[in-house]
């Protein structure tokens, strides 16, 4: 929970970089933070399947 707290204030010190930032750099940003945030909600979602069906 605190790496996300973290990560949220990262992300708005990063916003105001953003608006100053190339357009081909804030897309290619953007699509590693998609892919990120997609591999760790799978991980989440296999990770409580694998703990529900232990029980």
């Amino acid at each position: 929970m605190l790496f996300l707290v973290a990560a949220l204030l990262v992300l708005g010190t990063v916003l105001g970089t953003v608006a100053h930032a190339p357009l081909g750099f804030t897309l290619v940003a953007a699509a590693v933070i998609a892919v990120w945030l997609t591999v760790f909600a799978i991980r989440e979602r296999h990770g409580r399947r694998r703990q529900t069906s232990a029980h």
